[in-house]
């Protein structure tokens, strides 16, 4: 892997936000080929489902939002307005020419992200929750731009779920949150291939209260 190349195997190397950026501007505009499309990525989908099984609805941040996978999936399930944020401008332009979203902007979820206390009701994730991307310290942020009763839906790598410390913080933020529920889902379909084609994530589903 080189920075011109980067491929699912970088993305697993990520240790800071300075790599997160690195690797996702150079690969914002094949991400949708070279990673979704060839590795049959499945997340995005089983988020929106779930999102909104749980009884989600519009005015939703998409958290990663990356090049609008998710907002796809949200979108053909009827679910709008949605915003979206993330580390790699390059990824936001790539999901801006899609319009999928009501406003795009640049963020660091582990960050203060520029956006008002208590201002969605819902907020999804795909492949952000994990080991060298975002960790669990991040789902503070994400409660305070959560309206009460707000839904959410993340994804978290079930290989790091508890070393990585997301059990530990949502056993502790508990108090603050009801409706919980922790479905396992595959990451990649049938067509997957390599090292990772395996790997599955939880969905943290839960309510703020």
């Amino acid at each position: 892997m080189t920075q011109d190349t980067p491929d699912l195997e970088a993305a697993y190397s990520i240790e800071t936000p300075d790599d997160n950026r690195r690797i996702y501007s150079a690969w914002a505009e094949t991400y949708d080929k070279t990673f979704a499309q060839d590795m049959d990525y499945r997340m995005p989908a089983v988020i929106a489902e779930l999102y909104r099984q749980s009884g989600g609805a519009g005015n939703v941040l998409d958290i990663g939002a990356g090049t609008g996978l998710v907002a796809k999936f949200l979108g053909d399930l009827g679910i709008g307005p949605i915003d979206g944020t993330d580390i790699s401008p390059e990824m936001l332009v790539v999901a801006g020419k899609k319009r999928l979203y009501r406003r795009l902007f640049e963020g660091d979820v582990t960050q203060r992200l520029d956006v008002p206390d208590g201002t969605y009701d819902g907020i999804v994730s795909a492949g952000t929750f994990t080991l060298g991307h975002v960790g669990p310290e991040a789902i503070d942020e994400l409660l305070r731009v959560a309206a009460p009763d707000a839904r959410l839906a993340l994804s978290i790598n079930a290989k790091h779920y508890e070393k990585a410390g997301f059990k530990a913080k949502l056993d502790y933020i508990q108090d603050q949150i009801t409706d919980f529920a922790l479905p396992e889902a595959a990451i990649y379909g049938e067509n997957a291939t390599g090292d990772h084609a395996s790997d599955t994530a939880f969905v943290a589903l839960f309510r703020r209260l």
